[in-house]
């Protein structure tokens, strides 16, 4: 198969227009052409004013192919396409003796659980919240009703924190092997839209996803595993050094010993039973900072110009770094264009902030976390659980600030940039549920991240024409942008650097950053749990 990369093309193409594309680019007759697949599209928009173009790799077979490069050798964006095809590393013998435990089924969980499934390994899942169809209904609670369920909300239940997101799935991870492909793969076979597959940052949304996951789920039983929702696992059983297996809330022992711990970053309680039984534990950087919400028509503009609104081009997305003169970096992190922000707790009497988008991204904003990078040495020394109590006592504080009922403090960015309070709303209607309060957000984070978004806010200004308006909207707070904690593992083996059979792997372990990276991990270590245990 031929590989073309760098194909350009106008934002209203057609199929034919790709073909002719492709067959110009290869000098051949539609006719030696016998099939193309687009695998990535993304847009140029450097000259948004005069033309915004599609880019495109295209994967092409030919009837004479070694003629076809022949001929075009000396072109750089001609050349074999790679192999992206997955392959199982290992079959499950016909009388499996053990069965692997999975703790957590977010997307690492979930797609260790489904690999396992499919190479026949009946994989054992504890979640310790519940179905989608119910975590749904508990979350809409909280949004609604200002009722938080501790176990079934934005973080804990089936498909993790991610559920709850833009459904974003792309990443920066190096992945020599192709496993995002079979990330990709997996959820469009689940009903995710089939467009994934080739557009620059894919998304799903939260109302998709939630019917992809479930489907997912559905495929694991019906290939021998099994999903055990509302099981909690309060402890780990280690006998000389080796994983045995792991006791349930309800006192039920579940033994086993390959146990893969895919926790996500807000299972603490489960962390400090690992630090209680002495599982080697890091700290490890994270971010803290506000989301900011702007019209979503004002980013449209800032990225596309003339073309903005096309529906080729959807809502823009940005992403924005600056290293401010304290030795700070504020960015922005999870943007959700034209989504929403939503209550993303899981612990009662905190407020913590999180971005959503659904597939369309219609809403009229859009909203970004601007968050000021942290670390370990300088910022919360004191063991492996340090963050953990950092970001714990900021979000008490903000719920507090919030008026302490799950509302959220909010400020205008004016304001936060003069350092007065606000009081009265603009243009920007804040979109987070249940509502915020507006005030001062000088007392939400440490003075070193206030003062480096301070310094921050008009930079970004200079890059997308009103980022800093007076009216936008900062809500707070935005703490839980990756796991505080690394639960250290080999690296060849995947294991645990001092209990054997544990596999530490995902967001709350510190292995991952998102749903993509997450899945990549559970992959990995789906296939090192298969090789031991073939």
């Amino acid at each position: 198969m031929i590989r073309i990369t760098e194909l350009p093309l106008p934002l209203q193409y057609t199929p034919e227009a790709l073909r002719q594309a492709v067959c110009r680019r290869l000098s051949i007759a539609e006719a030696e052409l016998l099939e193309f697949t687009l695998f990535k599209r993304s847009y140029d928009a450097r000259k948004k004013n005069s033309g915004i173009l599609f880019i495109c790799i295209v994967d092409v077979t030919v009837r004479d192919e070694a003629a076809v490069l022949q001929r075009c050798a000396g072109d750089r964006q001609v050349g074999i396409a790679p192999d992206t095809a997955y392959r199982p590393v290992a079959q499950a013998p016909s009388q499996l003796k053990e069965r692997p435990i999975i703790v957590g089924f977010g997307p690492c969980g979930l797609f260790a659980a489904l690999l396992l499934a499919q190479m026949g390994f009946k994989p054992i899942v504890l979640e310790r919240g519940r179905d989608v169809r119910r975590r749904t209904r508990d979350t809409w609670a909280l949004w609604r009703k200002n009722t938080l369920t501790p176990e079934s909300n934005v973080q804990f239940g089936e498909g993790g924190a991610g559920l709850f997101s833009d459904g974003k799935l792309y990443s920066q991870i190096k992945d020599p092997k192709f496993y995002g492909r079979k990330v990709m793969h997996e959820f469009v076979r689940a009903g995710a839209p089939a467009d994934i597959l080739y557009v620059s940052k894919p998304h799903i949304g939260t109302f998709r996803l939630t019917g992809v996951v479930a489907a997912m789920r559905e495929e694991i039983i019906s290939l021998g595993g099994e999903v055990r929702f509302e099981s909690k696992v309060t402890d780990l059983l280690i006998e000389d050094g080796q994983i045995e297996g792991v006791m349930l809330a309800n006192n039920e022992e579940v033994r086993g010993r390959h146990v893969v711990l895919a926790l996500g970053h807000s299972s603490r309680d489960t962390l400090r039973m690992l630090e209680q039984r002495r599982v080697f534990l890091e700290a490890k950087p994270f971010a803290i900072g506000f989301r900011i919400e702007h019209p979503q028509s004002l980013v449209d503009v800032a990225r596309f110009g003339r073309f903005a609104g096309r529906p080729e081009l959807g809502a823009a997305d940005y992403k924005l770094v600056h290293h401010a003169s304290n030795g700070r970096a504020v960015y922005s992190f999870c943007m959700c264009p034209g989504g929403t922000v939503v209550a993303a707790t899981s612990e009662p009497h905190r407020v913590v902030t999180n971005g959503m988008s659904q597939y369309s991204r219609t809403e009229r904003n859009a909203n970004a976390g601007i968050v000021v990078a942290i670390n370990p040495e300088l910022d919360f020394p004191g063991g492996p659980l340090a963050g953990v109590a950092m970001q714990e006592e900021l979000e008490s504080a903000a719920y507090v600030l919030g008026g302490s009922d799950y509302c959220a403090p909010a400020q205008l960015v004016g304001d936060f940039l003069r350092g007065v309070g606000s009081s009265t709303l603009g243009d920007v209607i804040p979109s987070y549920k249940p509502g915020v309060r507006l005030g001062d957000l000088s007392q939400a984070l440490p003075a070193y991240a206030i003062d480096a978004m301070r310094e921050a806010l008009p930079e970004f200004g200079k890059q997308i024409r009103g980022f800093d308006r007076d009216d936008a909207v900062l809500t707070g707070i935005e703490s839980r942008t990756s796991s505080p904690v690394r639960v250290t593992r080999e690296a060849e083996s995947l294991q645990s650097l001092n209990v054997r059979g544990l596999y530490p792997c995902g967001e709350g372990a510190g292995y991952a950053g998102g749903i993509l990276s997450a899945g990549v991990d559970g992959i990995k270590v789906a296939e090192a749990v298969a090789r031991s245990l073939s």
